[in-house]
């Protein structure tokens, strides 16, 4: 028996890997609007998209490791034109993802100056054009920061502040203070027939994304057929009680009907603190936010786009929009994803409240990587038909039948989360509601027919 790799990573390690890659804060303020239901609603959103998204991108990881993941999954399945929309899909939607992440660490920022400035349109939108053109420029001048850099600023700024908010809010329960959340089984379980209680649905998805991300190390494991679905159940765990205590611990503390979805951390960590008499804690938790917020966003202004200079290599895209700089960064890339981000900021304009610009730009964000989704889920149904000798260091159990099950469970989970995140929460004011829905039909279309457009005008796909 041969021995395995110096280089194999343990299950403590892939744990780890998996937990940096999917928790994060922005998602908590949403989830909380759930109350006590939102245990429910992790569940159930563990179990059909995020360990499906799991198993299926460990399967194609290990069985097309090669540089570029999901672009090569689908090219392999379904062909250069079908691959080139679903690495733009990925660049697209993190487009649309980098101002509300902004927003966020800009509601951050605020408690650092004045907390009024969280709900200021024109404060929102100065902070996330400075925080994005600043994590450009940085990147354009070969001064990202590394994959190490990016895991500490993960661990400052997400789970030890995660970790903190919910130790505040077990020791908030255990010295008898007052719960805005009931805890009974008529609370914990929701009424699914209310479409109100559905709204949410699209924000807590989309928390649990990024497995796929990590599943690249699936084949890195020792003996991935056992210890790969070993990490991913222990991931879930920790990934699901993180969320579940943070989110709940904000919803303990905040009135459903003050919950802001920008500043609803941080306004809760500011209840907390004061009420234990730790306020000078407050600029410290929001240095670590900010910090954490700012590792993630440099780390992904660049990774998207790296995947559209794989597709550059089929002729999807003229060379002239990849061109790279003397320190190999596509700077002509960069500069496009720059204005294209400050035009999607100004949504925060042009709708009625921060809170509404935040909600749109989300569930618009969600829409396009569900589709995202949809690509890779089928791209693991026909490649196991097409090219079933492929070699799989992890395989997705019982045949045909388990691909089947596990691909098409997160397949109907992702269709039915789009079609719910059509339904505006009512406790957000959305405004005019054609407005709303004609947003998001008109952007996932265009979003969907854009690079079609692009091939046709200026791509000449290598055959």
């Amino acid at each position: 028996m041969s021995k395995p790799s110096t280089k194999a990573l343990s299950v403590f390690s892939l744990v780890m890997i998996n937990v940096i890659a999917v928790d994060n804060l922005r998602s908590l303020p949403a989830s909380a609007e759930y109350g006590l239901s939102l245990i429910f609603f992790y569940l159930i959103g563990a179990l059909c998209f995020m360990v499906p998204t799991a198993l299926v991108s460990a399967e194609l990881a290990t069985g097309w490791p090669n540089a570029g993941g999901m672009y090569i999954w689908v090219r392999e399945a379904f062909g250069k034109k079908a691959a080139f929309i679903t690495i733009w899909l990925l660049w697209i939607y993190n487009i649309v993802w980098f101002p509300t992440i902004l927003t966020f660490l800009a509601a951050i920022f605020a408690y650092l100056i004045n907390p009024n400035l969280a709900n200021n349109k024109n404060y929102i939108v100065m902070m996330v054009l400075i925080f994005f053109w600043l994590a450009t420029f940085i990147n354009s001048i070969n001064m990202k920061i590394s994959g190490l850099m990016a895991n500490i600023a993960a661990i400052i700024g997400t789970i030890i502040p995660m970790a903190l908010i919910s130790i505040l809010g077990f020791f908030w329960l255990w010295q008898g203070e007052p719960s805005q959340i009931s805890f009974n089984w008529h609370h914990l379980l929701p009424n699914l027939k209310d479409k109100d209680q559905l709204s949410y649905l699209v924000a807590v998805i989309f928390a649990l994304v990024g497995l796929e991300m990590s599943a690249v190390h699936a084949g890195d494991v020792v003996k991935p057929q056992k210890n790969y679905p070993k990490a991913l159940l222990y991931s879930t765990f920790i990934i699901l009680l993180s969320f579940i205590f943070s989110a709940l611990a904000i919803a303990l503390v905040i009135p459903k009907n003050q919950l802001s979805l920008v500043s609803g951390l941080i306004d809760a960590f500011a209840v907390f603190f004061k009420a234990f008499h730790l306020n000078w804690m407050i600029p410290i938790i929001a240095i670590a936010i900010v910090i954490g917020s700012l590792g993630g966003i440099s780390a992904w202004v660049l990774g998207p786009i790296r995947g559209l200079l794989v597709a550059s290599e089929d002729q999807a895209i003229p060379k002239y929009f990849t061109k790279t700089n003397s320190n190999q960064m596509p700077t002509r890339m960069l500069f496009i994803q720059g204005i294209l981000v400050s035009l999607f900021s100004l949504m925060f304009i042009l709708m009625p409240s921060v809170n509404s610009s935040f909600w749109l730009l989300s569930v618009l964000t969600s829409q396009l990587a569900l589709i995202y989704y949809l690509f890779i889920f089928s791209a693991a149904i026909k490649l196991r038909y097409s090219h079933p000798k492929v070699k799989r260091a992890f395989k997705i159990p019982f045949g045909k039948i388990g691909i089947w099950l596990v691909s098409g469970l997160g397949i109907l989970t992702s269709i039915a989360v789009f079609i719910f995140s059509f339904l505006p929460p009512p406790e957000i004011k959305i405004g005019n509601i054609y407005f709303f829905e004609g947003f998001l039909i008109f952007g996932t279309v265009f979003f969907l027919v854009s690079p079609l457009g692009l091939i046709k005008l200026f791509g000449k796909l290598n055959p």
